[in-house]
């Protein structure tokens, strides 16, 4: 994924100059040029030899992180405290942030080619400790916003690599589909959010699908709530069963839509149908969930998806971009038996792209 910037001195010349040992404030130069790059755009040095002891450079994307805080205002950005290229704090808050905005980079561009949140190399922007006893972090269409939970309910939202991803993956959504946040297209913009937040965790552990939790927000309850996280993308309904709290609402098939006017429609709700199609054809291929059925996901929502798509209208996309990567094989099959297992196709006929 080579971008081309256009200088008089080119970038293989650079690299070489940053490697010198003769030049050493030429060489600090250089890598402080490469590192610049041109806005938003960022690079990476990988160097290796060759088989002749040559010294092979190659430009690479790079993520272009910087985490604010907020201090416990809602104010934003806040005091920039950490930015691309500088050592850890002693905040781990901050630490988990810049990781976690790390990690969602390297998914996307490691599984789907994908330089940053737009394809083009766009800033990752983050606001650590923001209110007092903050219980959320959200993507506010420009940059990821962290609350510190209160201590009692919910702990500090960074410790949770699903939740960055699945924020994150809002302003992927945003620069593609720009799915409408309200009833189905909004339960598919939180479930394509899941999806990449499960993705995220996965890549970074490397994890297959038989051996994913399948669990989004997972540690950022505490001890005293009954529950394990704030939804199981595999078994909707069952990440918490707690006194105080309720049961998890999300149903995992269609027969138990839930028709509401709270919450958009049921935008948190009913995304756990969708959800549990992308993680029952993710186990069904097997391997890392990231490589077929991830791609798949990724085609259909990139792939001219309408903002208002419904469930149905996401499944054949999903299967329609299963037959353009792999043709009639294992991996359309696995898809349509999914959309058919949580009731989102029908019959034969519903099961066939059109």
């Amino acid at each position: 994924m080579d971008h081309c910037a256009h200088g008089i001195v080119p970038a293989y010349l650079l690299a070489r100059v940053a490697q010198s040992g003769r030049f050493t404030k030429a060489a600090d130069a250089a890598r402080q040029t490469l590192l610049a790059g041109r806005p938003p755009f960022r690079a990476r040095i990988n160097l290796s030899i060759d088989e002749h002891g040559d010294l092979i450079a190659e430009l690479t994307d790079a993520p272009n992180r910087t985490i604010s805080d907020a201090q416990n205002t809602e104010k934003l950005p806040g005091l920039v405290v950490r930015s691309e290229g500088e050592a850890a704090v002693d905040d781990t808050t901050v630490n988990e942030a810049f990781d976690g905005l790390g990690a969602t980079f390297e998914l996307l561009l490691a599984a789907f080619e994908r330089n940053s949140l737009d394809g083009l190399g766009a800033r990752l922007d983050a606001t650590v400790h923001y209110g007092i006893d903050y219980d959320n972090a959200f993507w506010d269409g420009e940059r990821m916003v962290f609350g510190d939970g209160d201590g009692e309910v919910f702990q500090g939202f960074t410790g949770s690599l699903s939740v960055i991803g699945h924020e994150l993956a809002h302003g992927v959504i945003q620069h593609t589909a720009n799915l409408e946040y309200q009833g189905q297209p909004g339960a598919l913009n939180e479930s394509i959010a899941d999806v990449f937040g499960a993705l995220t965790e996965q890549f970074s552990a490397g994890q297959t699908a038989d051996q994913a939790t399948w669990l989004i927000g997972a540690g950022i309850f505490t001890d005293a709530v009954q529950g394990t996280a704030l939804r199981s993308m595999l078994e909707p309904g069952t990440a918490y069963d707690d006194d105080e709290l309720g049961k998890d609402p999300q149903p995992g098939h269609m027969r138990d839509f839930v028709q509401t006017t709270e919450d958009n429609g049921g935008v948190h709700i009913n995304s756990g149908i969708p959800n549990r199609a992308f993680a029952l054809t993710a186990r069904a291929l097997g391997g890392h969930a990231w490589e077929r059925a991830g791609l798949v996901w990724y085609r259909a929502l990139t792939g001219g998806l309408s903002p208002t798509a419904t469930f149905h209208q996401f499944a054949d996309a999903t299967v329609a971009a299963a037959i353009g990567e792999y043709g009639e094989s294992d991996v359309a099959a696995a898809v349509r038996d999914a959309w058919r297992t949580v009731g989102v196709f029908e019959d034969e006929r519903d099961r066939r792209a059109e």
